[in-house]
């Protein structure tokens, strides 16, 4: 524990993947581990393991910010479930993590530091689980919980060169998260080998009765799924969702290999279409940004306009302009793009993306100022394409690095792999052939890197 505190105090300065850090509370609950442990008392993978969580999940008597000013000094009286399962598994809460405001993406000033990418400190980290992602890559926690919606998840995974699961709608409960996309948001684990992954979600998935919401499907055993044995697993390359126009060479390369690799584990791929999956984004857009603004325009955007980053306030101003009647009828519309999306796993077992088009881009370039249609384009509509079908059919969804550009600090790229309703065991299995066989995982930033850019910013 000591070492992950030490990596946060040396690097966090810069990368800011961390709002509150809970030293003194770690190092105790390490040290009852050790004994615990010692006595027999072991509990499983995850006993004495340190991790972190998107600071918009309800931490007892430890404050939950939702990375805004308007709740920086909220302090819940009760733990989400997903971390009282993770407390019971022995995991250790190492500490809070950065995030886009309210979870939302967007964030311009952001309250608690600007969260930046280990392997280039220039660059986004991605949102809006952002230092979720950032902590795992660059070594400050074993592993992490963040929240998707759109994409929120996935998107800091391939952006960090870790791995993120968003979960089916339904199968982790959100009870004690400050959940606003109710039709969406779903609760997932980050970590640098799909095995964290796996592990993580073992501890937190299953029903909950604190959330009417969550599913009553038996939970199967995510760890023994992971025996590398794809012979006969069929699987689609979403042509509308990764040839796209915008498409950065080394992620095309990318994918290309991986289709290979995926071939030489057995499965068989091919190429197929999901015509109506580029809607996905639009009418996603209409739906969930809706929701979110029904929650806050009763209270915080009538109390609290000012104390709102303006990036998340134009977001949410805007979706409450959404008419009843376009919401309806964009509403029906989803329902369709998914159905097509479920029929596709009548002839396959998994569908696979790029996860994003471009790796990380700087960290101006990421903002959503949109002035034209061509920022529309670029900044909004193609940079969710190939999550947000995903999360409109409420599917499970995983991002893996497949490889890294060739600049002089190299980017991370992401291959995603998603499944049928309930299949997370199906999504973790291929996506842990393809680790095993091709190490990407085994890449990590230079965070010496980081250490003088931090040491240059203070002289």
């Amino acid at each position: 524990m000591s070492i992950y505190l030490e990596r946060i105090e040396r690097h966090d300065g810069i990368l800011r993947s961390y709002i509150t850090v809970l030293a003194d509370r770690a190092l105790a609950q390490a040290k009852a581990a050790e004994i615990e442990i010692g006595k027999g008392n072991y509990r499983g993978v995850l006993h004495g393991i340190p991790y972190g969580v998107k600071d918009q999940l309800y931490t007892r008597g430890i404050r939950t910010t939702l990375g805004s000013r308007i709740l920086q000094d909220f302090v819940p009286e009760q733990d989400a479930t997903v971390i009282e399962r993770l407390e019971a598994a022995g995991a250790i809460l190492l500490g809070k993590h950065n995030l886009h405001e309210f979870g939302k993406g967007g964030t311009i000033d952001f309250p608690f530091g600007q969260p930046r990418n280990p392997w280039d400190i220039s660059r986004t980290p991605a949102s809006s689980s952002t230092g979720s992602g950032i902590a795992p890559a660059a070594g400050l926690c074993s592993g992490a919980l963040g929240n998707d919606t759109g994409g929120s998840i996935r998107w800091p995974a391939a952006a960090n060169g870790i791995v993120g699961l968003r979960p089916t709608f339904g199968r982790v409960s959100r009870h004690g998260g400050l959940m606003f996309g109710w039709n969406a948001d779903t609760i997932g684990p980050m970590g640098r080998r799909v095995f964290d992954c796996a592990a993580l979600l073992q501890a937190i998935a299953g029903h909950d009765p604190g959330d009417a919401l969550s599913a009553r499907v038996p939970v199967p055993d995510y760890l023994s799924a992971l025996d590398g044995d794809l012979r006969g697993v069929r699987i689609g390359l979403i042509r509308e969702m990764t040839w796209v126009d915008g498409m950065h060479p080394a992620v095309k390369a990318a994918m290309e290999e991986s289709v290979r690799v995926l071939r030489s584990l057995g499965a068989t791929v091919e190429e197929m279409s999901l015509s109506l999956a580029k809607y996905a984004v639009p009418l996603q857009m209409l739906t969930t940004d809706a929701d979110v603004a029904s929650v806050f325009l009763r209270k915080w955007l009538r109390t609290d306009w000012d104390r709102f980053d303006k990036g998340t306030r134009s977001r949410l101003a805007t979706a409450c302009l959404v008419p009843a009647p376009i919401y309806n009828r964009a509403m029906r519309a989803r329902v369709l793009v998914r159905q097509e999306m479920l029929d596709a796993f009548k002839t396959f077992d998994a569908l696979i993306t790029a996860t994003h088009l471009q790796p990380a881009p700087s960290i101006a370039k990421s903002r959503e100022t949109v002035g034209s249609d061509t920022d529309m384009l670029e900044r909004v509509l193609r940079r969710r394409i190939s999550t947000w079908p995903f999360s409109g059919a409420n599917v499970p969804a995983i991002a893996l690095p497949n490889g890294f550009t060739d600049d002089p600090l190299p980017m991370p790229v992401s291959l995603q792999i998603a499944s049928s309703p309930f299949s997370e065991a199906v999504v973790l299995k291929i996506a842990h052939a393809y680790e095993q066989a091709t190490g990407w995982h085994e890449r990590h930033p230079d965070l010496a890197l980081t250490t003088r850019a931090q040491a240059s910013t203070a002289a």
